[in-house]
């Protein structure tokens, strides 16, 4: 069985990526595993300035320490009328305001709550936004594929829901009137910017791993 490694840490994460890669999980005989079980697997510090850069990086990284094919992605909200951010930063916006060793729903909030602070005089109208994410795959040979899946909606005034993370009880897919803290799983993998950059991936991964 084929062992594909998501370079990440985050097990909600990994439990997301799990059930997106599921079918070719069982078509293709495959072991999803997370960052976490290789103890040696580096912790990459995102440095790049965009998502690609980063998925990249980390990819690259875990994929030469392990010896196995490697996915990584990074991901975040592109708020339009704050030209884009918190894009890359998405996950540390408010800094070290919660404190660097809070627990991730606290950091989670506080980014939140900052982040609405700061459009709070923002017009509805004027409120539209995107989930983005690039997902990379990085094979021991060295060879390296990337694609990148994206979900517009705007900015609630206040989080709702409580199935989600980040920012995704302020989040509201267009054509909706629920945030994506309000979705199920299934219906998330469905619409969300990292189902849809995973699905891009299969075909990439089915071509790569049975090869």
């Amino acid at each position: 069985m084929t062992r594909l490694v998501l370079a990440t840490q985050n097990e909600h994460k990994v439990h997301e990526l799990r059930q997106i890669l599921a079918d070719l999980a069982e078509e293709v005989g495959l072991e999803v595993v997370g960052a976490s079980d290789f103890p040696d697997a580096p912790d990459v510090v995102e440095s790049e300035v965009t998502f690609e850069g980063n998925a990249r990086l980390k990819a690259v990284a875990v994929a030469k320490a392990t010896g196995l094919p490697s996915v990584a992605d990074d991901s975040g909200l592109a708020v339009d009328v704050l030209g884009g951010s918190p894009g890359v930063f998405s996950a540390r916006w408010s800094g070290t305001h919660a404190g660097v060793d809070a627990p991730r729903a606290q950091r989670d909030r506080a980014n939140l709550e900052l982040l609405l602070e700061q459009i709070g005089d923002v017009p509805d109208e004027h409120r539209s936004a995107a989930f983005v994410c690039a997902a990379v795959l990085a094979m021991p040979d060295g060879s390296v594929e990337s694609v990148e899946g994206r979900v517009t909606g705007t900015i609630r005034r206040e989080p709702v829901g409580d199935n989600g993370f980040g920012y995704d009880p302020i989040f509201v897919p267009d054509g909706d009137t629920r945030s994506l803290a309000q979705y199920t799983d299934v219906e998330k993998n469905a619409i969300s910017h990292r189902g849809l950059a995973f699905r891009a991936m299969v075909p990439i991964l089915r071509e790569h791993l049975t090869r």
